[in-house]
């Protein structure tokens, strides 16, 4: 939010507008377009003093009001002056309302031109002309200042909750280095274009995705991941926006443009968060339409019906009550403090590399009972190693792996990056024809004329090639080989379980979430990883149609379930699943487009610290719409009966929402570790 905006923003949005903006906001909108962000005050990190300057400016007006305020206060009570009086009096306390009250009246009167009537800028107009019609000067004066000053505040904890967030992730450099005929030159971020050449030098962040081409460099990925311990990259590895070169002088050819880098899908993502809005913020949106010109008609009735029943009805005492009753009534305390928590909950999610879709899914991982997992790249490293070559002797073993090599390369799964490394560079004057892969099962070629087949034992009874070995007597993955027909043999293949994957499981049965792992990779392994981590259920040799069949049987036992895995092969159980996670942030750009939930740094103990930041933020936003409504509800009754002044009715409007907006942002420095 630009510095020039603050006052604008006290000055003139309502508290709904305030939320929309929350709801809406435009994080990165002007760093994914390219756009220069210094002016960005506070958001950027630069011009503190400036910063600071437009802090005091929100203040500024409020405090002229505040000193006339206090100024005739004394005047009345303390020091009584014979010259205060009358036409002198009204016009001391005008001057005190004006600062504060001109620009709500002029709201009001705004709002009125667009066709709503109904909005906390008329309860505040009506309830401060009142009280000066009555001669209450010094109490419509208060209103509105303790009013303004509520906006105020409301302005720097939406600015801050923004701000957060935006520095968190956005930490690309406006200008970067780039090599132009071997000659290092500086330009803007934004003009670089695909294949160019980037020089980082040490400590130095990079401005745009690419390819490095120095031999070896060391990165801080803080910015993407949340994990600040160096990560070594080599040449022809992909580096990203927003990583910290740590070491030596480094390389890098770009291959992304700036609005298209990982780190800018990111921000996007982030910045249509709040759009998702959840059950409660819409249902109190919904609620404040209806309640507002409820409780203004209300308000009327309570100044005038007693004149029908009362015996020494006062005109002015019942006006009174109903003034107090309207600046009771205002419902900013719940339209600010609820998306407010919601968008806390965002920030607090990001500073610990999850990135949630939208205040939606918070709520619904609040309620989640039973998290479903895929085993490779989620609970395992998904690094697999070749472990043993089982060949019929028969067989080339040497030609037949060069072969396996080449039909592998046409896939993506992790198994093939197994055997490359084992096998080495591929030769590619090996001539395959009609590849297929087959989905569940492993891919097909013919060569020479005869048919090769690499996959699982299924692929082979698919094929009705006869094997005479217990495929379940193999505890890792086994890759099945055929030849013309004939069963050639196996590899052995093994991949390692991470670091935090224990803990994962221990955390989420002492928050009473049920874990079931699902896999394709053969039963032996997946039994063998859910018994070593304690995983409630699991079931391996699935076909993506077996995972979505099990995850219908959990939901059709009244279960919310979330599903953890990559966020693409798995797409029909994300749709299916309550919540749909995604490890790997740096992994395939549409992972972050299709999954729910993005844990950027591949770690699965995110999963259960995000259902905590879920259950904590729905707490907080229940916590402020108990305080809000019991606090109300307890002062209106007092107005109504005329046991309460018109400064228990500030302190129900402007007080709650204030201790309502200090418990939402509390969320953002929570450690939820």
């Amino acid at each position: 939010m630009k510095d020039k905006n603050h006052q604008k923003l006290n000055n003139e949005d309502s508290c709904c507008e305030i939320s929309d903006r929350i709801n809406n906001t435009a994080i990165g909108k002007e760093k994914a377009a390219g756009k220069d962000d210094h002016e960005h005050g506070e958001d950027d990190g630069h011009n503190h003093e400036h910063i600071e300057g437009s802090k005091l400016d929100l203040f500024k007006w409020p405090a002229i009001s505040l000193v006339l305020l206090l100024t005739g206060l004394a005047f009345d009570y303390l020091i009584p002056q014979a010259w205060f009086k009358d036409y002198i009096r009204l016009g001391w306390y005008l001057l005190a309302y004006i600062p504060v009250g001109f620009p709500v009246l002029k709201e009001a009167w705004e709002s009125i031109k667009k066709g709503d009537v109904f909005s906390e800028f008329f309860l505040m107009g009506i309830a401060t002309i009142g009280a000066f019609a009555i001669k209450e000067y010094p109490e419509g004066v208060a209103v509105m200042l303790f009013y303004s000053v509520g906006e105020v505040f409301q302005t720097l904890a939406v600015s801050r909750a923004k701000g957060n967030i935006k520095a968190l992730l956005d930490q690309r450099p406006d200008e970067v280095t780039v090599l132009v005929d071997k000659t290092p030159k500086t330009m803007k971020a934004a003009q670089v274009r695909i294949g160019d050449v980037i020089l980082l030098k040490p400590g130095e962040k990079l401005g745009l995705d690419g390819q490095l081409i120095s031999e070896q460099a060391s990165f801080n990925t803080a910015a993407l991941t949340g994990e600040s311990k160096p990560d070594s990259k080599y040449n022809g590895e992909t580096v990203l926006a927003g990583m910290i070169n740590l070491q030596s002088v480094a390389e890098v050819k770009v291959t992304a443009a700036y609005e298209d880098s990982k780190l800018s899908k990111i921000l996007e993502m982030v910045q249509h968060a709040s759009s998702q809005k959840a059950p409660t913020e819409l249902f109190i949106r919904k609620f404040a339409k209806v309640y507002t010109p409820i409780v203004v008609f209300l308000a009327i009735a309570i100044c005038l019906l007693p004149a029908l029943f009362v015996k020494d009805y006062v005109f002015t005492d019942w006006l009174y009550r109903s003034l107090i009753f309207l600046v009771i009534s205002c419902p900013c305390a719940l339209v600010i403090s609820i998306p407010l928590g919601y968008f806390g909950g965002i920030g607090a999610a990001s500073r610990n590399g999850i990135l949630f879709k939208g205040s939606n899914f918070l709520d619904s991982l609040a309620t989640i009972q039973h998290v479903v997992m895929d085993k490779t790249g989620t609970m395992t490293e998904g690094v697999f190693k070749v472990q043993e070559v089982h060949f019929n002797t028969k067989f080339d073993q040497n030609q037949l792996l060069e072969y396996v090599n080449v039909l592998e390369s046409h896939s993506t799964h992790p198994v093939a990056t197994a055997i490359h490394e084992y096998v080495g560079e591929i030769d590619h004057q090996i001539n395959l024809q009609q590849i297929e892969e087959i989905a569940g099962h492993g891919l097909k070629a013919d060569i020479d004329g005869k048919e090769l087949l690499v996959g699982n034992f299924k692929l082979m009874d698919k094929f009705g090639i006869s094997y005479d070995l217990d495929p379940k007597s193999i505890v890792y993955t086994t890759i099945a080989v055929a030849m013309g027909g004939e069963f050639v043999g196996y590899l052995t293949i093994a991949d390692s379980i991470k670091a935090d994957a224990a803990k994962t499981i221990q955390d989420l049965h002492r928050m009473n979430v049920k874990a079931t792992m699902l896999s394709g990779d053969k039963s032996t392994v997946v039994d063998e990883v859910a018994k070593e981590l304690g995983i409630d259920q699991a079931y391996g040799d699935l076909l993506p149609e077996d995972k979505v069949n099990k995850v219908k049987e959990i939901k059709a036992s009244n279960q919310r379930v979330a599903f953890v895995g990559d966020g693409v092969n798995d797409a029909p159980v994300v749709a299916l699943s309550d919540v749909g996670m995604a490890m790997g942030g740096l992994g395939s750009d549409a992972t972050i487009e299709t999954a729910d939930v993005v844990i950027q740094d591949d770690r699965p103990s995110k999963i259960p610290m995000a259902i905590r930041i879920g259950k904590q933020t729905k707490k907080i936003v229940w916590q402020n719409i108990t305080l809000a409504f019991v606090v109300k509800a307890i002062v209106l009754i007092l107005g109504a009966g005329g046991l309460a002044n018109m400064w228990e009715a500030v302190f129900a409007d402007v007080g709650v929402s204030l201790l309502a907006i200090l418990n939402a942002v509390r969320i953002q420095r929570m450690n939820f570790q």
